[in-house]
């Protein structure tokens, strides 16, 4: 269905209200803007703020599934940019999986490595906690597993004198 003049203002004061309330950069309200007036249908003003809280709702009152009414789902280029992920989370887990292949001489670095990275992250909202976790268990495994095989050492050294 065709855009009128109209839709277009309703497109663009959600788009407004969207940027006051803070859910858009003023690079991207603008960018949206400029479509909004350029949409020629509804289907395209639909989905410049389908992301928003007062999204569309003229399209929905015909007769049309729900799924229909969003048309198709928001492009990448409306949605915000996922996290960075930490680095000493992508070095923990390195360090975590290189265990088995080192005997384990990278387990302390894996254990310190995670640490670090998960207090970065709950600071700084940087993606990577899975990552730091991982590299965690895995360095923490091998730190165990090479203070029981000490252990057992020890105790047969002991026993046997």
């Amino acid at each position: 269905m065709l855009a009128a003049h109209a839709d277009r203002e309703r497109a663009v004061d959600v788009l407004r209200a969207g940027f006051a309330e803070g859910r858009l950069l003023q690079t991207e309200f603008e960018r949206r803007v400029q479509r909004a007036y350029e949409a020629r249908t509804v289907a395209e003003l639909s989905l410049l703020v389908a992301d928003l809280p007062q999204g569309p709702s003229a399209v929905q009152q015909q007769n049309i599934p729900q799924v229909m009414a969003y048309g198709p789902p928001v492009p990448r280029t409306f949605l915000p940019a996922p996290p960075p992920t930490n680095g000493k989370a992508v070095g923990a887990m390195i360090c975590g999986v290189l265990t088995t292949m080192t005997l384990g001489v990278t387990g302390i670095p894996a254990v310190i490595l995670g640490h670090t990275a998960r207090g970065e992250i709950r600071r700084t909202g940087e993606g990577g906690d899975g990552l730091a976790m991982a590299g965690l268990v895995l360095g923490w495994i091998s730190v165990v597993g090479w203070a029981f095989f000490l252990a057992i050492m020890f105790l047969a050294v002991a026993s046997g004198s």
